[in-house]
């Protein structure tokens, strides 16, 4: 599944991390690519700093906060995140991320938009399935989601600057398809509370997902 999550800074906020990661020295960002993908990675990323640090933990922070991203991921931890940049036609080919990303599974993988999309030209993150190719180029602030076995890539930036939070999350729930389950149990008690269904209408429905997380949890 593909997730779209919105919503996850205020504008102060967003201003702030922007102003932020500006402040950033970064270095190739081949250095953490896996052997294979290091051959098609063409593209900068933060070097290890405190300002660095501050500027992942805000985006942790806020993810965890989002409903959205917390039904979808059911998260067990975040293995690793990057703050990236691509300008001057650098581009990451097609790819697939390692299982193990620092030491952790990567069930899931997320893209955080920092730069608005009027101002660059390219950078779509171009994430790949059997039917088609689905382009992802989103507001400043915005998020997508969507399964670490995927081939993607992110297409030559030509024109302005595209900067970005990606991470890796390891699930309590590693397969997918149960995941999606879990998913659709919480929008169907969300849809059940706003519609006023009766009190016993929802205790069956929260039960059934708390007795599936505890069956699938790891």
């Amino acid at each position: 599944m593909f997730h779209v999550l919105s919503g996850l800074f205020d504008a102060p906020a967003l201003a702030a991390m922007r102003e932020a990661v500006a402040g950033l020295d970064f270095e190739d960002g081949a250095r953490t690519a896996g052997a294979l993908a290091a051959r098609v990675k063409r593209n900068a990323q933060a070097k290890p700093s405190p300002a660095r640090d501050a500027v992942l933990k805000k985006a942790e922070a806020a993810l965890m906060a989002h409903p959205g991203f917390v039904s979808a991921a059911v998260p067990k931890a975040f293995v690793r995140l990057i703050v990236s940049r691509y300008e001057g036609g650098e581009a990451y080919g097609t790819h697939v991320d390692d299982a193990l990303v620092a030491g952790g599974r990567a069930d899931l993988s997320f893209t955080i938009f920092l730069s608005d999309p009027d101002s660059y030209r390219g950078g779509e993150l171009v994430v790949e399935d059997r039917i088609e190719d689905r382009g992802f180029k989103l507001p400043a602030g915005e998020a997508i989601l969507y399964p670490s076995d995927t081939l993607h890539r992110v297409e030559p930036v030509t024109e302005g600057l595209r900067l970005a939070i990606v991470g890796w999350v390891t699930s309590r729930v590693r397969d997918p398809a149960r995941r999606e389950v879990l998913f659709d149990l919480d929008a169907a008690v969300t849809e059940a509370v706003a519609s006023g269904a009766p009190t016993a209408q929802l205790l069956r429905l929260t039960r059934s997902r708390s007795n599936l997380l505890r069956m699938w949890a790891e």
